[in-house]
């Protein structure tokens, strides 16, 4: 969870709190301020005298060696996009869920998909087994979502959702937009308020990283308030460091 506070006129109390050299805790009075997974930011205004400091967890299941960069999309709802292994990845769970780039049978198959059965357990595949097909060997279309429960993982929930494959839908960009929107409505619909997303479609199904970063971001951007934070968990640098570029540009940071 994120915590925040603004001061008038305190630029340099500000600094000097988010020095590591003898920071004061009762300053802002944030909660576990010497905790090493919390990070602090401090972001100035064209006044000198004006500050927003703000205090962000880190994730579990993230890349030390990388930055976390945390966007604030509403009063109340905020963008993380880090290096690292989703499936190690929670807030508390009980209202967090990790989205799987599923194909449509649900049942398993290669990376990020086969990664999320193995630390599931064979419980997920049973699960996944029983949702009912809405056409031969089709439990979940492209662009649309289900969800199960994480047995294994340390999340509360598994949200799957089928990516376009590029080169072969007539939409892919329509396809990939619905598959973000589908799975941020079912979370809401859920209770969930954490909710991590792989680089959907980026991996066999060839979808360009930057096509496919406009649109993740875009679209969660366009759901802040659905959610208390929205992550982006990603295993490459290659698709990290479009994602980073991309979120700087649409957030305008």
């Amino acid at each position: 969870m994120a915590s925040s506070a603004v001061c008038k006129g305190g630029a340099q109390i500000a600094k000097s709190l988010l020095s590591s050299r003898n920071p004061n805790p009762n300053f802002l009075k944030l909660p576990n301020f010497r905790n090493p997974n919390i990070k602090f930011t401090l972001e100035m205004s064209g006044n000198s005298n004006n500050c927003s400091i703000g205090a962000s967890t880190r994730s579990n299941g993230g890349d030390q060696n990388h930055e976390i960069l945390h966007f604030d999309l509403s009063p109340l709802s905020s963008l993380k996009i880090q290096k690292g292994d989703i499936t190690q990845w929670f807030v508390n769970g009980t209202s967090d869920a990790i989205v799987n780039a599923a194909n449509e049978k649900m049942l398993g198959g290669g990376g990020v998909d086969g990664a999320i059965h193995r630390a599931a357990g064979p419980q997920l595949r049973e699960a996944c087994y029983k949702v009912p097909e809405v056409r031969r060997g089709v439990r979940c279309p492209t662009g649309e979502a289900r969800i199960t429960p994480g047995f294994k993982l340390p999340v509360s929930h598994v949200i799957h959702t089928v990516g376009p494959i590029y080169d072969v839908d007539d939409h892919p960009a329509v396809s990939l937009r619905n598959a973000y929107r589908n799975c941020l409505g079912l979370a809401k619909e859920k209770g969930i308020q954490y909710v991590v997303f792989p680089a959907i479609s980026c991996g066999i199904y060839g979808y360009p990283f930057e096509e496919a970063a406009q649109i993740a971001i875009s679209t969660v951007a366009e759901f802040a308030g659905y959610f208390k934070e929205a992550h982006f968990v990603l295993f490459s640098d290659d698709i990290y460091d479009v994602w980073l570029q991309k979120a700087q540009e649409i957030l305008q940071v």
